[in-house]
């Protein structure tokens, strides 16, 4: 027996889009979770696989998003103009809770399950209020775990009111 066979026969691919999925913006651990489960996945098993993807991206943006805005600034107007909207939006209005709270205010920030929130933006929130990767990582990963565990919780629990 090989070792992709063997793979697919623990429901590897199962696992391996939820992971995918955790890690993509917008999407996130939000809807990896019910998507693992509905490949089949246990609830927390896909929530265990989903809090790894959606934990990894963060520090690759905390560090280096500042150097790509700079970078993708200077390739054209229009990549100018996204950098700005990037910026906008991660010193924005909901930018504020963290600035003003800091390591409580990412967890929340990260931690609600409401669009425009998550991993993604609470790492670039930070980066460009230059929190740092040793106080920002630790909140991130935080606020991942509330997500994670409000997020299975109602997934358990649509599961469960369908079968």
């Amino acid at each position: 027996m090989d070792i992709a066979q063997s793979l697919t026969d623990l429901g590897a691919g199962d696992v391996v889009v939820t992971l995918i999925v955790s890690m993509l913006p917008i999407i996130e651990l939000r809807g990896a979770i019910p998507i693992g489960a509905a490949l089949g996945l246990p609830v927390w098993q896909a929530a265990l696989i989903s809090i790894v993807g959606n934990i990894l991206p963060a520090p690759f943006i905390i560090a280096f998003v500042r150097v790509v805005m700079d970078w993708l600034r200077t390739k054209s107007r229009r990549m100018q103009k996204f950098v700005t909207w990037l910026e906008a939006k991660g010193t924005g209005k909901k930018a504020e809770r963290v600035r003003q709270y800091e390591f409580w205010g990412l967890v929340l920030f990260v931690a609600i399950p409401l669009p425009g929130t998550g991993t993604w933006t609470g790492s670039l929130v930070a980066a460009l209020l230059d929190v740092r990767m040793k106080r920002a990582l630790p909140a991130i990963v935080l606020g991942v775990l509330i997500a994670a565990v409000i997020i299975s919780l109602a997934t358990a629990g649509v599961v469960n009111l369908l079968v």
